[in-house]
C-alpha cells in the first residue's frame, strides 16, 4: 500500500507542475524553461545525497541504469513541455499519462509477477485516458497553429520517456541507493538540456519573471520523481509508477478549475474510468 501512496502523492505533485508548465510554455523558448526546472530539482538532491550517503552501494550496473534514466528523463520532460506548447491540457496530459502499460510490460520482461488484476487496472486506466484524449481532439480543432498529430507525437515521446525514467530509476535504486540514483539521473538530464541550449545557440535563461516559479516547479518535480524512485525498494514497486500516471487526469481537473478548460460528460466518464483502475490497484495492494 505504501508504494501506491507514493505514486498517488507524486501524481498530485506532477499535476500541479503540469498546470504551471502549460501556462508558462506559451510563446517562450522552451529549452531554458526545462533546463531551469531540472537544475532547480538538483539542488535539494545534492544536499540530501551528500548528507545521507549510500554512494558505497552504487555498483557499476546501478550507475549505468541511473545514467540511462537521465537520458529518458530529458526525453520525458522535453516532450511534455513541447506538447504543452502546442495543445491544451486535456489532450496532452491523458496521452502522457498512458505510460502504465509500458511500465507493466517492462516489469514483466524483468521477470516480475504481473497478475490479471494488474492488467485489468492498467486497461481501465488506459481506456479512460483514451476516452479523454479522443474526445479532446474533437473539442480543439484549430486550438493551436501546430497540427494535432505533432502535439500527440511529442506527448507519446514524453510517455515513453516517463516509462523509461521510472523503470530504469527503480532498477538502479534496487541495484544501488535511492538518492545517488535520483541525483545522477537528474544531473545527466540537466547536462543534456544545457548541451542542447548551447547547440541551438538560443537564450540561456527564461524570462526573469518566470524564474522563481520554475525553481518551485523543479522542487516539486524532484520530490515527485523521488517518491516514485524510492518505491523501487518496496513491494509492488510498479504500483507507484502506474498510480502516478493519475497526474494526467488530475491535470485535466485542475485545468477545468484554474485554466477554464471545459470537459464534456464523456470526458468525465473517462476520468471516472481512470479512477476505477487506480481503485483496482488499491484493492490488490491491501
Amino acid at each position: 500500500m505504501l508504494s501506491l501512496s507514493f505514486g498517488l502523492t507524486a501524481a498530485l505533485l506532477w499535476a500541479t507542475h503540469d498546470i504551471l508548465a502549460r501556462k508558462l510554455s506559451q510563446g517562450v523558448p522552451l529549452l531554458p524553461l526545462v533546463a531551469l526546472v531540472l537544475g532547480a530539482g538538483c539542488l535539494p538532491l545534492v544536499a540530501l545525497a551528500l548528507g545521507l550517503g549510500g554512494w558505497d552501494r552504487m555498483t557499476g550496473a546501478a550507475w549505468i541504469a541511473a545514467i540511462a534514466s537521465g537520458f529518458a528523463m530529458s526525453l520525458a520532460i522535453g516532450g511534455l513541455y513541447r506538447a504543452f506548447s502546442m495543445a491544451p491540457v486535456r489532450l496532452v496530459s491523458p496521452i502522457v499519462g498512458a505510460y502504465p502499460l509500458l511500465i507493466l510490460i517492462i516489469a514483466a520482461a524483468q521477470g516480475r509477477t504481473i497478475t490479471d488484476g494488474d492488467w485489468l487496472a492498467v486497461a481501465l486506466i488506459v481506456a479512460g485516458i483514451a476516452i479523454v484524449a479522443m474526445t479532446s481532439r474533437e473539442d480543439t480543432p484549430g486550438a493551436s497553429a501546430a497540427p494535432p498529430w505533432l502535439a500527440i507525437t511529442w506527448a507519446v515521446l514524453a510517455a515513453v520517456g516517463f516509462a523509461g525514467t521510472f523503470a530504469l530509476g527503480q532498477l538502479a535504486a534496487r541495484l544501488g541507493s535511492d538518492l545517488p540514483v535520483m541525483l545522477a539521473g537528474r544531473v545527466v538530464a540537466f547536462a543534456i538540456l544545457i548541451a542542447l541550449i548551447g547547440w541551438s545557440r538560443g537564450p540561456a535563461l527564461p524570462p526573469r519573471r518566470y524564474i522563481w516559479v520554475l525553481i518551485g516547479m523543479g522542487l516539486i518535480d524532484a520530490l515527485a520523481l523521488g517518491l516514485v524512485t524510492a518505491a523501487g525498494s518496496l513491494p509492488k514497486a510498479e504500483y507507484a509508477s502506474v498510480s502516478s500516471s493519475l497526474f494526467g487526469v488530475l491535470t485535466v481537473l485542475l485545468a477545468v478549475w484554474f485554466l477554464k478548460e471545459h470537459a464534456r460528460p464523456v470526458q468525465w466518464l473517462g476520468i471516472a474510468t481512470v479512477f476505477s483502475g487506480i481503485a483496482v490497484l488499491g484493492v490488490q495492494s491491501l
